[in-house]
């Protein structure tokens, strides 16, 4: 693909202005912001060019551009800058999971915590074991009339959506006091350890809601009690639902359903020829053959003990993802996290 130097500053331009905004990207925007030196004409003119060779799209009756997946992988590829994280970031990581040390799960759990909370995407972290089942989050929210979609996400990142019935007289705001005092009584617990005075207090703050929490705590039970044994850690699951690509319902049952087979996961953490030498592995769009997220991207990288490859990590975002950003992330986050397996082992 032929690229003089203007085109690739105008493609710059555009993808880096998507990811900070996601709105599309106009040629005054280009012309204000990036001091590339030649007229908003000129570089209408570039846009079209690259519009042509499949580099940008235009997104409805917008009068900007966004990256198409081609512009995303010629990006990633040709044009953006690998910085690493700073030594603090680095040092936050190691310090983070040699205090778990003592337990796998541990490990593992905060190693999918770390790469979400560091990124704002999804991360995926495959492990041999998993014994952790408890709650973490739990939100009902209105779908339509006497009806409510129910988000069950437990510790080791297990994800449950599910349809419930709900009274008329139900309200959206009865539903989020609902979530909230599920969260305060039930964060933490397993299904063993809701107690009869846990289920009492519950229902002395929520009275008028008991058919309700009845039916929410099967749901709860379902989440907890599904197959433990060779899991995907699972992190930030919920930030999915902040990205303003997946606002729509649709979307957002397709994704969750997605992260909710375990199957899956295991095929999207699978290596592709798209893996570099460092053995990082962008996919792109629709790059990922599976129904359902060729609005996303996902990035992975193996990590090691004593040199064997034992397991991969992954994070999971919008095609318009940070990719200089999350491929730092990911990168240190693989190497400290074979450090302290191999501390473990040895």
């Amino acid at each position: 693909m032929k690229m003089n130097e203007r085109k690739k500053k105008v493609l710059l331009a555009i993808v880096q202005d998507y990811i900070q905004t996601a709105e599309p990207v106009g040629s005054r925007t280009i012309s204000k912001k990036y001091n590339l030196k030649v007229s908003p004409a000129t570089i209408r003119n570039e846009m079209a060019d690259l519009e042509e060779m499949g580099l940008i799209e235009q997104p409805h009756t917008s009068a900007g551009r966004i990256p198409s997946n081609l512009g995303y992988r010629y990006y990633v590829d040709s044009l953006m800058e690998r910085n690493p994280l700073s030594q603090n970031q680095e040092s936050h990581i190691q310090n983070e999971l040699n205090q778990r040390l003592k337990q796998m799960d541990n490990v593992i759990l905060q190693t999918s915590k770390l790469l979400s909370e560091l990124t704002q995407y999804t991360s995926l972290v495959d492990s041999p074991k998993i014994s952790l089942n408890s709650i973490k989050h739990v939100q009902l929210v209105p779908f339509q009339l006497q009806q409510a979609l129910v988000l069950v996400v437990t510790e080791s990142g297990g994800v449950v959506q599910r349809f419930m019935p709900i009274p008329e007289e139900i309200t959206a705001d009865d539903l989020n006091r609902i979530s909230q005092v599920l969260n305060k009584r039930l964060q933490g617990k397993s299904v063993a350890s809701i107690r009869k005075d846990i289920l009492d207090d519950i229902y002395s703050e929520l009275v008028r809601q008991k058919k309700v929490i009845n039916a929410m705590l099967e749901i709860v039970e379902q989440a907890l009690t599904a197959e433990a044994e060779n899991k995907v850690y699972l992190g930030g699951t919920l930030n999915i639902l902040n990205q303003p690509e997946f606002k729509d319902v649709e979307k957002i049952k397709q994704i969750l359903g997605i992260l909710d087979e375990e199957e899956v996961l295991r095929n999207l953490l699978a290596p592709t020829l798209q893996s570099g030498a460092d053995g990082i592995t962008i996919k792109i769009g629709t790059e990922n053959k599976l129904a359902g997220i060729s609005g996303c991207s996902i990035i992975t990288a193996t990590y090691s003990v004593e040199g064997q490859q034992v397991g991969t990590i992954g994070l999971l975002g919008p095609t318009r993802m940070d990719y200089a950003k999350a491929i730092a992330v990911i990168e240190t986050m693989s190497k400290s996290l074979s450090k302290v397996l191999g501390a473990m082992y040895k």
